[in-house]
């Protein structure tokens, strides 16, 4: 692998941020829209998504479904698409 100017690395990385920042505020709101907002400004998540979301965030990239799998990957594509542009 070469020497990445400066300039290219700071403009790649920003690029990468801007993504990463995509992706957390996209599920953000996907999060939210499946929670209540309480009248005291909490919010509460539904046990179903505690009970999935849970046995997701455990379960190693290999054991998970190919389903999702294929997300994951959807999403790894989104960084390819960035860094190879």
């Amino acid at each position: 692998m070469g020497v990445v100017s400066v300039e290219l690395r700071n403009g790649l990385r920003e690029k990468l941020a801007e993504l990463a920042h995509s992706q957390w505020s996209g599920w953000m709101r996907y999060l939210f829209d499946k929670g209540t907002f309480n009248d005291d400004g909490t919010w509460t998540m539904p046990d179903w998504a505690v009970v999935r979301w849970k046995q997701q965030m455990e379960t190693p990239y290999s054991e998970l479904s190919e389903s999702e799998q294929d997300s994951d990957r959807s999403e790894a594509d989104k960084f390819l698409a960035v860094i190879g542009s």
